[in-house]
């Protein structure tokens, strides 16, 4: 009910005020009340927000407006309870709240006010949603944190058709995965649960060598294994056990966008280097950047181009490496998936002198939501990285890493990569020749012999920056080619994945692409 003028408090010129606010609150039974700006905060009974919080932010907000002003005497927690059919414990919580942070002050005898001592600038406060102090302002930011100023973040949206990078969940065998899960849950071994290795879990640690020995002829043993949060994590501890501050680091051109922010955020200076059909050229990077103190490439299946390192060139740069004491960090995100010919061995496996820096990921494989990668480095430096890695988590969370160890060990990941190369073969012919048929006079696709997505190159005179944008807009995650240029270019094209979008929804896609694509064509 509203507040009754016969009550005591009400009469007073502060109490006055008070039975304003009250007054707002409207019609009984919906406990509304309304701020300045005419919104509407509700006491809801079946809210998610408990009632005494709900009260609380009510009456918060109206100190804060200077709707209730300072000196104001609150109503008694009897007769707010009553009036607002709530209960008296609920009222009392508020008022709690309200004084232990300061807004209200309990009198002996007195009842309960408004503190006098809000500042003026926190009962000014706006309360339109805009931030008091957005005002441009200088800011000393250090030689690693500068080049992300004003840099705005784009939202992953990876689960949308043509998204590169997305497995095919519809056909991940989730109730293996869930039993294994549930077996190290159910009772956990004690040091799952009290910690973990700063490395990984042992198992693991253990799944992961063999596995990479057996499919990537990578050559190591489980101490060399380090498990981590993503292949991002692991690029950036790389170049920072590398970089200092102004040091050159090779990297692809076009390449992945993460390595060049972890050599920034490094302090370091990404070189690109042009790739062309053989993949990173060591001789051309000598001319560019003689002095670099690191090469990041993605010799198996570059990224986002596709191309092989020739063996000619990997043997060179690894002879570079050797004679010159620098190190190579191999990207090697997706290359269990590859359609023609024998799988390619890891640059790694080809190492005599240690000189690789092994990164791979299981988001491909498996999803990206269980957050784990790995990298694989040399024994002299496992110590290193070790301390490098509990500087940033201390260590990765133990009983999903068990359940993974189970996962390889027992034969899932093996099956399921069996079954998704052949289905991911399949899509990607399927995408090749929709997109032949639809827009064949326009773009220029071909299928390529390994990974999750292909390359549409367009006209120059295409922007594939708002095909990007018209994409997404239609619910497709395509990726601009241009924007994985660090170089000036007029190469413009389209990334697709296909691993992730299902056979079937093609065509009604395909068709949607094309539309945005030659409206833009004319």
């Amino acid at each position: 009910m509203l507040p009754q003028a016969n009550k005591s408090w009400y009469w007073s010129e502060k109490n006055l005020e008070f039975a304003f606010i009250l007054n707002q609150f409207g019609v009984p039974m919906s406990r509304r009340l309304k701020n300045a700006q005419l919104q509407t905060l509700t006491l809801d009974s079946d809210g998610k927000v408990a009632l005494h919080q709900q009260l609380f932010l009510a009456l918060r907000q109206a100190i804060l407006d200077g709707r209730l002003k300072p000196d104001t005497r609150l109503p008694s927690s009897r007769s707010l309870a009553a009036d607002l059919n709530i209960s008296r414990n609920t009222v009392l919580s508020a008022y709690d709240q309200l004084t232990a942070e300061g807004y209200l002050v309990s009198r002996i005898g007195a009842g309960s006010f408004v503190s006098d001592q809000l500042p003026d600038d926190l009962l000014q406060r706006k309360t339109d949603g805009a931030h008091p102090d957005l005002r441009e302002r200088d800011i000393y930011l250090s030689k690693m944190a500068a080049p992300f100023k004003g840099k705005v973040l784009r939202p992953a949206n990876r689960g949308l058709p043509f998204s590169p990078g997305l497995p095919a969940l519809e056909v991940f065998p989730f109730d293996d995965w869930a039993r294994l899960l549930a077996r190290h849950w159910r009772r956990p071994a004690r040091e799952y649960l009290v910690d973990n290795p700063i490395g990984g879990t042992k198992a693991l640690r253990e799944a992961v060598a063999s596995h990479l020995g057996q499919t990537r002829a990578v050559r190591c043993h489980a101490d060399q294994v380090i498990i981590l949060s993503g292949s991002q994590q692991a690029i950036h501890l790389v170049v920072r056990a590398f970089a200092e501050p102004g040091d050159a680091i090779w990297m692809e051109e076009p390449g992945y966008p993460g390595i060049r922010d972890s050599i920034l955020a490094a302090g370091a200076t990404p070189v690109s280097i042009p790739v062309d059909e053989e993949g990173f050229s060591l001789a051309l990077a000598r001319e560019i950047a003689p002095d670099a103190r690191l090469a990041c490439i993605s010799p198996s299946h570059q990224y986002p181009l596709g191309q092989t390192m020739s063996l000619a060139r990997r043997l060179d740069l690894l002879k570079w490496a050797k004679e010159e004491g620098r190190f190579i960090l191999e990207d090697d995100y997706d290359s269990e998936y590859r359609y023609a010919g024998r799988p390619l061995s890891s640059l790694q496996g080809l190492d005599d002198d240690n000189r690789v820096l092994y990164v791979g990921t299981m988001s491909k494989v498996m999803f990206s939501g269980l957050r784990v990668g790995y990298m694989v480095v040399p024994e002299d430096l496992v110590d290193v990285f070790l301390s490098l890695r509990r500087i940033i988590d201390n260590h990765s969370p133990a009983v999903p890493e068990a359940a993974l160890a189970d996962f390889i060990n027992e034969g899932y990941l093996a099956a399921h990569v069996r079954r998704t190369r052949l289905l991911y073969e399949q899509r990607q012919k399927r995408l090749v020749t929709l997109l032949e048929d639809k827009l064949g006079d326009i773009v220029t696709v071909t299928g390529q012999e390994s990974g999750m997505h292909l390359v549409a190159f367009l006209p120059p005179h295409i922007r594939d920056t708002e095909i990007e944008r018209a994409a997404a807009e239609s619910g497709m995650l395509v990726r601009a080619l241009s924007g994985f240029y660090n170089l000036p270019t007029d190469q413009t094209g389209l990334i697709l994945g296909f691993a992730g979008t299902r056979e079937e929804e093609m065509p009604h896609l395909v068709d949607k692409l094309a539309a945005i694509i030659r409206a833009r064509a004319k």
